[in-house]
């Protein structure tokens, strides 16, 4: 079969893939990863039959919505990796933003990388990688954003563009997406701009300075969300006083 690859609208040297129906975008752009693609490539499915969220939990995905995964090969030296996800963030953050700009919905960030409209999910990341047998870093930012339906159950209250009187089809909140993405990874520089990465972070994020929960491997943690310092980990203060550096949980407002 024939791979057919797109160039993406005013955005040289950024490729699209458009699929059918596929396990999951994610595992699409890490084969092509292995089997040589420079990277810069957005993978998108009209639907996926086997996608999954954070800690391996499986992700509803019916035609209509956007899925889309970005390999990048080699995209910051290895320290700087752990704050990318807070990149992805934003970049999602900003792609919606101008659609939220003149309703009364309030869009925010939730650490680490969920996008909230009025306290309800309307996205979900997820950041895989491999090591290729030159020895290169594939890593794949895997974006899901719900335009026309959501989960009528899930761990946390979930919405999409339409419900919230915004029409947007999946190709124009691809064109938003991949341009944002572009601009922020730029702007992030593999890690050396990530100071300012963090900025626009803090700007949009909901919960600093209060108290929430944070659900990790370690069990749950409840104190008060501080700051996310230098190194893209979230600082909770916890009623005795004693301050923990966090990487990666489940976040729970109070």
């Amino acid at each position: 079969m024939t791979i057919q690859y797109q160039e993406i609208k005013n955005l040289s040297g950024w490729r699209r893939l458009p699929l059918g129906d596929v396990g999951s975008t994610n595992s699409e752009a890490l084969s092509l990863a292995k089997n040589g693609d420079p990277g810069r490539l957005w993978v998108t499915a009209e639907r996926q039959l086997q996608g999954r969220g954070r800690h391996g939990r499986p992700w509803v995905s019916e035609a209509g919505n956007l899925y889309a995964s970005l390999l990048l090969i080699d995209p910051a030296p290895k320290n700087a990796l752990a704050n990318l996800p807070l990149v992805a963030a934003v970049g999602v953050y900003e792609a919606l933003r101008d659609y939220f700009s003149k309703t009364p919905q309030a869009l925010a960030i939730k650490w680490p990388n969920d996008i909230l409209v009025d306290g309800a999910k309307i996205n979900g990341i997820l950041l895989e990688s491999a090591l290729l047998p030159g020895g290169q870093l594939a890593v794949v930012i895997g974006c899901g954003i719900n335009c026309i339906h959501h989960p009528g159950e899930a761990r946390y209250p979930a919405t999409d563009l339409a419900a919230c009187g915004i029409e947007a089809g999946t190709e124009e909140v691809l064109g938003r997406l991949a341009g944002s993405m572009a601009n922020i990874l730029s702007l992030w520089d593999g890690g050396a701009g990530f100071s300012a990465v963090r900025e626009k972070w803090l700007l949009a994020a909901r919960g600093i300075g209060e108290q929430v929960t944070i659900n990790n491997t370690d069990g749950a943690l409840t104190g008060l969300f501080e700051d996310i310092d230098h190194d893209g980990y979230l600082r909770l203060r916890l009623d005795d006083g004693t301050r923990k550096r966090i990487s990666a949980g489940d976040l729970f407002f109070a």
